[in-house]
């Protein structure tokens, strides 16, 4: 059946235009850039899950490079001992003896540090794709309002620059922020055993710097938001152009696509801007306050040497141990930006995670035996209340105003066993909305659909959309093969009911005359064939499972009178074997169903056959006049 629903009929939001700036809506950059109240470590702890698996070679790698990053202050000491033991001395073998040392220490650091990436490399490119395979697996359980809410890029940019965010977290700042913070205090414990007096002078930058990352980290965590926020919006321009670039060209609105486009580039780089002028900030101080306080250090030490209270030896090995904390300490600013842009990431990331699934009933366990989904109940239910039955349906989109009126406000309709019902209605009247409850794209507000009499929304969304195939006006391909496309709508399907599908829906013909045949990759969207060509293959992916319901919202609506013609007289022999609800516009079309059901105002107005409304009803007689049609152009 097909994959996608077209929205249901709303009034539109107000649009912001080909000049506008961005798109609004959740995740965009009018959204939560602003919070303040998240915390960036909760925001990384929940990484846990997916790192667990592979918690024993990200542990090992962290006490790699911790072995590693002490290794190398290991270096001042044995300069020490080679300044006031042999230079001091005068004793040629000791400097060989301490240089080759010094060359042991500096390969097995470099050493470990390679160990370390091999431990990382593999491990966290899993993570990444089993976070990426979670999110889509979200993706395809989250109900079609979900969709309708979100932008196609916000999305993509979660399961691909985010992602990418977070594997570097996890590679880099998050490892180097338990060995920098190591290296650092391991560091100073050796300063201060050292001459303590100096390692004081060291340790008076500590407060000011705390205070500054404090501040840097709050800042910088909103830039980095509203950044990643910006580039999802982004993201959707360039995807609605490329998508709708035949528009775009064909009303010559290629300068104002430019121009919104611009903006939002404008706007990006305006908040890269501010993100690299925190970072420069941060920087200037990390880097400016250490430097002083190393220098004062290096006059009070040399001081001592001269006064003979501290040997050249501990001198030396003091400053070289200071310098060795440099980069520690200077990259502090570095590693809480990234953390920074990764706790956004994740934070962007679970917030898809986060909507709920609507819960299957069936999930919770088996019914008993006396309730009204259980086998008992249906078998009694199938003969007195079969087919397919609406019982006061009402459904309210779920953002819209409390004051707002229904889209369907208490539908009543019954479609025998076998019977195919023709739905007719104004534009705007619930139609569409209508047929994608059946299939549970939309969950209705309130009532109940049942099939065959068990109820839709206590059936597990596998058996429904086994039970039910759907080919909706708007027919949507994907990029793959003729073939693939078709059996979407019945993966077991062989090559006997592929061809009969191809059959009823008259597109044997033009398929064969591909250059591929059945195996011609259609392109995406599907935009490679005409708009006739992919209703075609959109209603043989419907029929292709011989579904007991079948749900067609105009699926002739493209097709030239000829083609309609052939198509209708072979879609009777399928509608013959099946339960169907046609959404009709043209009188041809409802001279495929048994009997019409009229919708007015989210209401069930009339049913009957198509001479008695023409005779009973006003609304149905205009509607199959084709006035309303005109009307509507």
């Amino acid at each position: 059946m097909s994959a996608t629903a077209a929205s249901p009929p709303r009034p539109d939001p107000p649009h912001p235009g080909p000049h506008a700036s961005a798109p609004r809506g959740p995740g965009s950059a009018d959204g939560p850039a602003g919070e303040r109240g998240r915390s960036a470590v909760r925001s990384l702890l929940r990484l846990w899950p997916y790192v667990r698996p592979v918690r024993a070679r990200l542990f090992t790698a962290a006490f790699v490079a911790i072995v590693a990053s002490c290794l190398g202050l290991v270096i001042p000491l044995i300069l020490k001992w080679i300044v006031d033991g042999p230079i001091a001395d005068r004793d040629t073998g000791g400097v060989w003896l301490g240089g080759a040392l010094l060359l042991a220490v500096g390969v097995l650091e470099a050493v470990l540090f390679g160990l370390r990436r091999w431990l990382v490399a593999r491990p966290l490119a899993g993570v990444e794709a089993s976070m990426r395979a979670a999110l889509y697996r979200h993706l395809q359980r989250l109900p079609v309002a979900f969709h309708d809410r979100w932008a196609s890029g916000q999305l993509l940019s979660r399961a691909t620059a985010d992602l990418h965010l977070i594997r570097l977290f996890l590679a880099f700042p998050l490892t180097f922020l338990l060995v920098n913070a190591t290296t650092i205090v391991v560091g100073f414990a050796v300063l201060l055993a050292q001459e303590w007096t100096l390692g004081l002078v060291l340790l008076v930058p500590v407060a000011p710097m705390v205070l500054v990352c404090s501040v840097f980290e709050t800042r910088y965590s909103l830039q980095a938001r509203r950044a990643q926020d910006q580039v999802g919006d982004l993201t959707t321009v360039v995807e609605e152009a490329v998508l709708g670039i035949r528009i775009i060209k064909g009303f010559g609105r290629h300068r104002s696509q430019a121009r919104a486009f611009r903006e939002l580039s404008r706007r990006l780089l305006g908040t890269e801007l501010r993100k690299a002028r925190l970072l420069a900030g941060i920087w200037a101080v990390i880097m400016t306050l250490p430097e002083l306080a190393i220098g004062a250090a290096l006059v009070w030490g040399t001081v001592q040497v001269a006064d003979g209270e501290l040997s050249a030896g501990t001198l030396v090995a003091f400053l070289t141990t200071a310098l060795a904390l440099r980069w520690p300490v200077e990259s502090i600013g570095f590693l809480i930006a990234m953390s920074n842009e990764s706790a956004t990431a994740a934070d962007r990331y679970f917030e898809v995670l986060d909507e709920p699934v609507p819960p299957d009933v069936l999930a919770a366990g088996r019914p008993s035996p006396d309730s009204p989904g259980s086998p008992g109940a249906r078998k009694g239910a199938r003969a007195a209340d079969g087919g397919l039955r609406f019982e006061r349906v009402v459904f309210r989109h779920p953002d819209a105003p409390p004051d707002a009126p229904p889209v369907l406000d208490g539908v009543d309709l019954h479609v025998r066993p076998g019977e195919t019902m023709a739905l007719v209605g104004a534009t705007g009247s619930g139609k569409t909305t209508l047929t994608a409850l059946i299939p549970r794209l939309y969950e209705a507000t309130s009532g109940r659909i049942t099939l065959d009499g068990r109820d839709a929304a206590a059936l597990p969304r596998e058996e429904l959309r086994s039970l039910v195939a759907v080919a909706f006006e708007e027919p949507t391909l994907f990029s793959a093969s003729v073939r693939e496309n078709v059996l979407m709508g019945a993966e077991d399907a062989g090559e006997e009911e592929l061809a009969r599908a191809l059959r009823v829906a008259q597109a044997r013909e033009f398929t064969a005359a591909l250059p591929q045949g059945l195996d011609t990759q259609v392109g995406e969207q599907g935009l490679s064939l005409s708009g006739g060509q992919r209703q075609r293959l959109a209603l043989a992916r419907a029929v292709v499972g011989r579904p007991r319901f079948l749900v067609l919202d105009d699926p002739l609506s493209a097709l030239d009178v000829r083609t309609e013609a052939l198509v209708e007289a072979a879609l009777r022999e399928v509608l013959a074997g099946t339960t169907a609800l046609v959404v009709a516009h043209r009188p041809s079309t409802v001279l495929l169903a048994d009997r019409v059901a009229l919708l007015s105002r989210g209401r069930i107005a009339a049913v009957g056959t198509h001479a008695e409304l023409l005779r009973s009803s006003a609304e149905y007689r205009h509607l199959m006049s084709g006035e309303q049609r005109e009307e509507e152009r």
